[in-house]
């Protein structure tokens, strides 16, 4: 059986209170035994009226009163001072009885600097006052007189027994109300982390927790909530992976399906008409000589872009002057470019930039560049490629002046099967997987393919790629 937090404190808060009375109880021992090292210690105690007085006021040894720093005074029966020795007595004087009352009262004060201890002798008819100045004052007593009035003993007996009881009281009010709320700065915080737990597990993953504290909680706060956080953006990604690998398979689906059903329909045509002319055959066989080409150009780049995202994937690097090998490359691109009717400008610096590239992996990026702008764009399109460096890296510009990548698919435009045609037709030629494959190419050499959104006409992509 399981017990609160809150009986857990209210147990120990009264053990506490507990241990508190017995420290009373102890501290009460306490003033009683340093009562009674005074009562030894100080000058005064060892010098008591009662030990020193005698019937005739003259033969009152006070010489060894004063030389421990006290002093005695004499008062007779007519309030008259008739004996003073020690530097604090009273001086000689006549006192009326009011002022002999008012000293009397004075005397016994507690917060008199003095100590004084007053004993009236019947036989000789004076006071004895001796007085030593108070150090420090410690007056505790318990007195039970069982002759006393019965009256007035009940009496005392219940005031006595009703301020223990009010003591006692306010003790355990005390202790219950620090217990409940010590136990609520407590169990609100795991309440309300509880509460947020509860829900991560029904799976709302966007649950967070607010305690607005300071302490430990706030740590255990702010690792909840980063938790949280960690799995709602898991979660997310986990769903995306889902989506891309659903509409993947959507998307080869459609691109396969297209040249399938035409080979098909073209095999089956030919297979039922057997006397067909040559010349028209031929035209049917080109058909399905072209989709088979197409449907395994699709096939094979996917092969190449699963290859890609393998973890058994590597490249064959090599040191290599990128400058002449961007050159070497926009020189391949010049005689397809010249065919669809594009101009070009190539700004490449002469100096040497070295780096470990992959010749056939940067060559398959720049054509899946160039087969984009060659397959989006009309004739009269002019292509721009520029090379620069900078703390340590290679910035390779590919632009082109064409009609660009329409705004809703800039964000997309790296995924597979993302195409500007957004009816996915066979007339461009295109399987989508270009600039897919191009990206990946560029993360494999440590650098980066990005989309250029610099407000001019037609599209520009920006490779970086680090040199050595």
């Amino acid at each position: 059986m399981r017990t609160s937090i809150s009986r857990q404190f209210l147990a120990h808060y009264l053990v506490v209170s507990a241990l508190v009375l017995l420290s009373t109880a102890f501290a009460v021992s306490l003033l009683s035994l340093s009562s009674r090292i005074a009562a030894n210690a100080f000058a005064k105690n060892r010098y008591p009226a009662s030990a020193i007085m005698r019937d005739d006021y003259h033969q009152i040894e006070a010489e060894s009163v004063v030389r421990d720093g006290g002093s005695i005074t004499v008062i007779d029966r007519d309030y008259r001072v008739v004996r003073s020795e020690g530097k604090d007595a009273m001086t000689p004087q006549q006192l009326t009885a009011a002022e002999f009352t008012d000293f009397l009262v004075w005397s016994k004060h507690k917060n008199t600097p003095f100590h004084h201890d007053i004993l009236y002798s019947p036989t000789g008819e004076f006071w004895l006052i001796v007085t030593f100045p108070a150090s420090i004052r410690i007056d505790w007593a318990f007195i039970l007189n069982t002759e006393a009035a019965a009256g007035d003993l009940r009496t005392a007996v219940l005031i006595l027994a009703g301020v223990i009881a009010a003591y006692l009281l306010l003790i355990f009010a005390l202790t219950a109300l620090y217990s409940i709320v010590t136990a609520v700065q407590i169990t609100v915080p795991l309440r309300r982390l509880c509460e947020g737990t509860r829900l991560l597990r029904e799976g709302n993953y966007a649950a967070r927790v607010d305690l607005h504290l300071k302490n430990e909680f706030a740590e255990l706060q702010d690792t909840f909530n980063s938790m949280a956080a960690r799995i709602d953006r898991e979660i997310a990604l986990r769903q995306k992976s889902e989506d891309d690998r659903r509409q993947l398979i959507l998307d080869i689906s459609h691109d396969l399906k297209n040249p399938m059903a035409s080979i098909q329909g073209y095999a089956e045509h030919i297979c039922q008409k057997p006397n067909m002319s040559r010349e028209e055959r031929d035209g049917y066989l080109r058909v399905i000589s072209q989709n088979v080409q197409r449907a395994n150009g699709l096939l094979t780049e996917l092969f190449e872009l699963s290859q890609m995202d393998s973890p058994e994937f590597s490249l064959r690097r090599e040191r290599v002057d990128l400058c002449e090998l961007l050159r070497q490359q926009c020189g391949e691109l010049v005689p397809q470019l010249e065919r669809a009717g594009f101009q070009w400008e190539f700004d490449i610096p002469e100096e040497s930039t070295a780096a470990m590239v992959d010749r056939d992996r940067f060559g398959r990026l720049m054509q899946n560049l160039a087969s984009n702008a060659l397959r989006y764009n009309p004739p009269g399109t002019t292509i721009a490629v520029s090379l620069k460096r900078s703390s340590g890296q290679a910035f390779i510009t590919f632009r082109d002046d064409g009609v660009g990548i329409p705004e809703h698919l800039k964000a997309d435009i790296f995924k597979p099967f993302v195409r500007a045609d957004s009816a996915r037709s066979s007339e461009t030629g295109g399987s989508g997987l270009g600039l897919s494959i191009a990206k990946r190419i560029a993360e494999a050499h440590g650098g980066e393919l990005s989309l250029l959104s610099d407000g001019r006409k037609g599209s520009a992509f920006l490779l970086v790629l680090p040199t050595i």
